[in-house]
């Protein structure tokens, strides 16, 4: 707001709201367990609101709260219970330790509930919980300071803010004052049957003098009388803003008027959110992200061919929601067996892109081509001649002959290959040159004969390169010291084994993607 005059220009601004540390007296379970703690040891645990506790009063034990969001709730003091001449049934020290582990818990549960108040304001604009580096007030604080400044300008209780999830079907407390922050845990209300939510998302504002004779309306929390009115912008509507008051009261028009006023403010601080994080038109993109990732993990074959003596398994998983791993088997009219696995590059969406190119060339070239190494040759052609040459993609690809356990194959990049038998294990691992790097690459065929019990194992390098906490890759000794104790094992088991080992080993796996493939010819 602006005043001018002849004599004077006077400026007024906005001020920071400062953090608002979650009260004690809010956690509706403290009380109880500050009984039972006197019941069990004969102490007396007292939470002091005072940040200085008074030095005059004899304390046995205290220590300052203070759950990390700057500001110092106060000290937890421990005091003899009862008579001085009365001994306790539990030892100062004793008590002393439990009423730190009580501390404790209390410290984190605020940090925990702080920490829901923010993600519950971020959810709000369906944006990554990403905070501006000069960003100096966060938006759960601004959201709860126009609500306290809204419900205090008109004499109110409290305030809260509900919006509407994607599909318009629930209403879900994201922010809120002089209501418990354990309030944001509660499930979403739907919108049917909302009568109050509803009405005023037509764009009246609903004033609910005497609840208690208006139950019809459905107000979302205990009090005496109430108002609700919409948050939206132009375009779109968000949810609902309610003010509550804990006495019978009318609001004039110029109250009503104060409360559109902070529903406008708080419609404009999260579309300002969703504009600086990206979250216009973002519902589209995850719908349409998610059903990419459907398609994708759909395309990975998860039946074992039907083929007497033999089972495969696979397991892929893509450090984001899309990504270049891919394994895929099938079968040929001549009774031959086709495994592949890839790894395609870079990561992401495009990765995805290349993994699918390169699994649909190599269903379309193994129908007529019967040698492996010229079957990468056609894959590394198709991939070349079809892109802009800024993909590329590691390959294994291999024909199994099914009735004497024959395999041919070859390899293009860098891909781990390996026999497990219940005696050990064999390397098979040949790295050459990667699809989509040279339209002349040539590619050497390998054979090798797989007996019943064996096992013929292929996984990407996001096995390979996992590190441990030292930092040592697991690598495929790792991995086949893993599997070879499993020999015996069906080939489901030993996916599971693999990603169990993963998982052990790998400090952050979620940043790599990752794909196994499984071939065991069974005993007869």
């Amino acid at each position: 707001m602006v005043k001018t005059r002849n004599d004077y220009l006077k400026v007024y601004t906005d001020e920071t709201p400062e953090v608002v540390p979650p009260e004690p007296e809010a956690i509706e379970s403290l009380p109880g367990l500050l009984t039972a703690f006197k019941e069990a040891t004969g102490w007396t645990l007292e939470h002091i609101p005072d940040p200085k506790p008074n030095r005059r009063k004899s304390l046995t034990w205290s220590t300052p709260e203070n759950p990390g969001v700057g500001a110092t709730l106060g000290h937890l003091s421990l005091a003899r219970s009862g008579s001085a001449s009365e001994a306790p049934p539990v030892e100062q020290d004793a008590a002393a330790r439990l009423a730190a582990a009580v501390d404790g818990m209390f410290q984190e549960l605020a940090e925990t509930e702080l920490a829901l108040c923010r993600r519950e304001a971020e959810l709000a604009t369906d944006v990554p919980p990403v905070r501006a580096e000069d960003q100096s007030c966060h938006l759960a604080e601004r959201l709860e300071a126009a609500l306290a400044g809204g419900a205090e300008a008109v004499g109110a209780t409290a305030a809260a803010l509900y919006l509407l999830d994607d599909e318009t079907r629930e209403l879900k407390l994201r922010s809120c004052w002089g209501l418990p922050r354990s309030r944001l845990r509660k499930p979403a209300r739907p919108l049917a049957g909302a009568l109050a939510d509803l009405e005023a998302m037509l764009g009246h504002a609903v004033v609910l003098e005497d609840t208690s004779i208006m139950q019809r309306w459905n107000v979302p929390e205990d009090f005496a009388a109430a108002v609700c009115v919409p948050v939206s912008s132009p375009t779109t509507i968000l949810g609902t803003l309610w003010i509550f008051s804990r006495q019978k009261r009318d609001f004039n028009d110029q109250q009503t008027n104060v409360i559109e006023l902070v529903a406008g403010r708080l419609a404009a601080d999260l579309e300002r959110e969703m504009l600086l994080g990206g979250g216009v038109g973002e519902p589209y993109w995850k719908h349409q992200l998610a059903a990419a990732e459907r398609a994708q993990r759909g395309s990975l074959p998860t039946v074992s061919p039907l083929l007497r003596g033999w089972a495969a398994a696979g397991w892929a998983a893509q450090a984001d929601r899309l990504g270049g791993d891919f394994f895929d088997w099938f079968c040929l009219p001549d009774g031959l067996m086709v495994v592949a696995l890839g790894d395609a590059a870079p990561r992401g969406v495009e990765g995805a892109l290349s993994a699918s190119a390169v699994k649909a060339a190599v269903r379309a070239h193994a129908q007529y081509q019967r040698d492996p190494e010229r079957l990468l040759g056609q894959v590394n052609m198709t991939l070349w001649t079809g892109s802009a040459g800024d993909q590329s993609a590691n390959l294994f690809c291999g024909f199994i002959e099914t009735v004497d356990g024959a395999a041919h194959f070859a390899t293009a990049g860098h891909l781990d290959a390996m026999v497990i038998r219940p005696d050990g294990w064999e390397s098979l691992s040949q790295p050459s040159v990667p699809l989509g790097i040279s339209p002349e690459t040539e590619y050497q065929p390998q054979h090798y004969e797989l007996q019943p019990g064996e096992t013929l194992v292929i996984c990407s390098d996001g096995f390979r390169e996992a590190l441990d906490g030292k930092g040592r890759p697991l690598g495929e000794a790792g991995l086949a010291e893993k599997l070879v104790p499993h020999a015996g094992a069906s080939a489901d088991e030993l996916v599971q084994l693999a990603r169990q080992c993963l998982d052990a080993h790998a400090v952050a796996p979620e940043k790599m993607d990752r794909a196994i493939l499984i071939l065991k010819r069974t005993p007869s």
